[in-house]
């Protein structure tokens, strides 16, 4: 976005004039038509235009600063669920039971889970059980609190500035503790599945992200603030602090967006910013800081969903506006309603009268005949329109728990619709932008595939997309498309012919294409060509671990041992747990005959993670080295029945037993 220069104190009366017959002039463009939805957008577009902290010039000031002059709003604000969206890990902030025995079992993993806390920290603690005995225990002390409370709390730890997600979540109004969403069915992530800036963005008020890195902050706030809907608030607060007043009864404050006083497409786009969940992809030059209230989201990214036939009663937890969107009551609302027709986002649900809502559906269906429910039913529901045709239920991606169905709608006599199984599977669909270019469609499948869902069916369709810009193939995004595809796919060979065609592109390319690049050549045998990419990753991204693992293993490849270690080492002094350098070392200590540091690291790496591969793998290596062969072959047994037919430990265990 461009710098726009604008002073204060030059605001003038006839200026003001200009901008309310603006404003004027766009109340009557809605109201009269026929206008087309690309003329219509433009015109909304417009609008936001006008707010002056759309603009790189305006900063954040954090939602404390708001409080100090609008300290009502602010109290208020404190007890929504986006007030109390995040805060640090203690028994003041979050709404678990931390008083009782309450132990997660993960049955496919053998994993036990304990939530507990001294005073007002709070902990988790990790352990298996074997005949009786604890084999395997490991304690962490939570960092911070993510979620409201109203439907969960979950936990993250953070671990030399990196975030991620701890395997434990609090379902409150099951009370209940379980697995986090995403950690069943066998995929524990444990102690590591990542924060990324694409969570926290939406989870939080931003924070200062460490450059470089993926998930490593330098400073992480509390709480989803004020200028997530309002815009970043300097220019504003710098104007009232000089004494720039502008009268709102007359025209809007341009130095802070007031969501009710723009377009509805627009007031939709900050609720979808973080209220449409699903498959993000970002426009080029953007990331998930761009987006700021006036912009349409899809100027920011485009979020995309998988449909399927008869999927009516499936939707996910953060998809209100998905749902909305779809009822009669928005599409033939002539863009009038919106998420703020019902909700005040200074005021908790939880807080809010019936009433409130039954007003806001009176306020079109203001004829008692509106409603078609016999007298006695609606009697007994007190009127409550909400509760009639925007039932709760659960959602298709978070257990136990129970939303509000955005989609408006009349429901069989008999209740809720019978929940179905989904059919067949008809296509992504681009929810904020009605007609993404085929790059987007590619990248939107190649993401499905890489975080969702690993279906074959995904490549080909991002292929059959890339084919179309064949003419165009000189783009760098184009590139780096292709280059995602080719990792995916597994393709050593079209990675060469990719780095033979573009090599001259290497310092364009972004961090993750480098590094995409570089694994493939690696494989290759290309050590010398996969380097200069790795090392271009992890120029521009030095925080990002796994990069600087592949490139210390690309040295090693090379002969190059102590650089090698030396890059294992910084490693783990950037992030102590880090189990793939621990490993590692392990292996370049038993290489160099150092038996008793080898077996320092393989038992450090397997205290954080008992099931890691390479470190039992590894130890096997280290007690044959030793001569242990008996220990050996126990410790193969164990593996085998963690991970029945393992390939390599199987045929060890083979020749193991055939030499007697």
């Amino acid at each position: 976005m461009p710098m726009t220069r604008f002073c204060l104190k030059a605001v003038r009366s006839h200026r003001i004039q200009i901008l309310v017959l603006l404003a004027v002039s766009w109340l009557v463009l809605q109201r009269c038509g026929p206008v087309s939805s690309s003329d219509q957008k433009m015109a909304d577009r417009q609008v936001g235009e006008r707010y002056l902290n759309l603009y790189d010039s305006a900063g954040y000031v954090g939602k404390e600063v708001c409080g100090s002059c609008h300290a009502g709003i602010y109290s208020s604000f404190m007890q929504t669920g986006m007030g109390r969206s995040f805060g640090p890990a203690n028994i003041i902030h979050s709404r678990a039971d931390w008083d009782g025995q309450h132990v997660v079992y993960d049955s496919l993993n053998d994993l036990h889970y304990l939530p507990f806390r001294i005073d007002s920290s709070l902990f988790l603690r990790e352990f298996r059980l074997q005949g009786g005995d604890t084999v395997h225990n490991r304690v962490e002390q939570i960092s911070y609190v993510v979620g409201s409370g109203q439907h969960t709390n979950s936990h993250l730890i953070s671990i030399g500035g990196y975030l991620y997600q701890m395997p434990a979540t609090y379902y409150t109004q099951k009370g209940y503790w379980d697995l986090p969403p995403g950690f069943e069915r066998g995929n524990n992530a444990r102690f590591g599945r990542a924060i990324l800036s694409e969570c926290i963005s939406c989870h939080n008020a931003y924070p200062d992200q460490v450059p470089g890195s993926e998930h490593k902050y330098a400073r992480v706030p509390s709480g989803i603030d004020c200028e997530r809907c309002h815009g970043p608030g300097r220019l504003h607060v710098e104007g009232i602090r000089s004494g720039t007043l502008v009268d709102t009864s007359v025209s809007p404050d341009y130095r802070i967006v007031n969501p009710r006083r723009i377009p509805v497409s627009l007031q939709m786009s900050i609720c979808q910013r973080c209220h449409l969940q699903g498959n993000a992809v970002l426009k080029p030059g953007k990331d998930f800081t761009s987006f700021r209230p006036g912009m349409h989201l899809d100027e920011v990214l485009s979020v995309f969903l998988p449909r399927y036939e008869g999927e009516e009663e499936h939707f996910t937890m953060a998809s209100h506006p998905d749902r909305l969107m779809q009822s009669e009551c928005y599409k033939r609302s002539s863009g009038i309603l919106s998420c703020i027709s019902c909700h005040n986002p200074h005021k908790s649900v939880e807080s809010t009268p019936t009433s409130h809502y039954r007003a806001a559906c009176r306020s079109c269906h203001s004829s008692q005949d509106d409603c078609g429910a016999p007298m006695t039913e609606r009697k007994v529901r007190n009127n409550d329109c909400v509760s009639c045709h925007m039932q709760k239920t659960g959602t298709s991606d978070i257990p136990h728990v129970s939303i509000t169905d955005h989609k408006i709608r009349v429901y069989p006599r008999n209740g809720r619709s019978i929940m179905v199984a989904r059919g067949r599977f008809v296509g992504l669909a681009s929810i904020n932008e009605p007609n993404p270019d085929a790059l987007t469609r590619a990248r939107a499948l190649l993401q499905q595939f890489e975080r969702f869902d690993p279906q074959p069916e995904f490549l080909d369709s991002a292929g059959f997309w890339l084919k179309q810009m064949e003419v165009g193939s000189d783009s760098l995004l184009w590139l780096i498309t292709s280059i995602h595809l080719t990792f995916l796919r597994h393709d050593i060979p079209g990675a060469v012919r990719l780095a033979a065609r573009h090599g001259n592109w290497l310092g364009r390319l972004d961090a993750w294409s480098a590094y995409r690049l570089g694994e493939l050549l690696l494989e290759n045998g290309n050590l010398e060509l996969s380097q200069s990419y790795l090392s271009v990753a992890v120029m521009l991204m030095p925080y990002q671990l796994d990069f600087r693992l592949k490139f210390a293993l690309a040295e090693l490849n090379g002969g190059e041992v102590q650089k090698c270690t030396d890059h294992l080492q910084e490693l783990l002094r950037e992030q102590p747990s880090y189990v793939p350098a621990m490993t590692n070392l392990g292996y370049l200590s038993l290489r160099a005959g150092d038996d008793r540091k080898a077996e320092h690291w393989y038992r450090k790496a397997l205290s954080l993670e008992p099931d890691n591969l390479s470190a039992r793998m590894n130890f096997i290596g280290l007690l044959l080295f030793r001569k242990q062969k008996p220990e050996a072959i126990a410790a193969l047994k164990s593996l085998l029945a963690r991970f029945p037919g393992h390939p390599q430990a199987t045929e060890l265990y083979r020749s193991l037993q055939i030499k007697g």
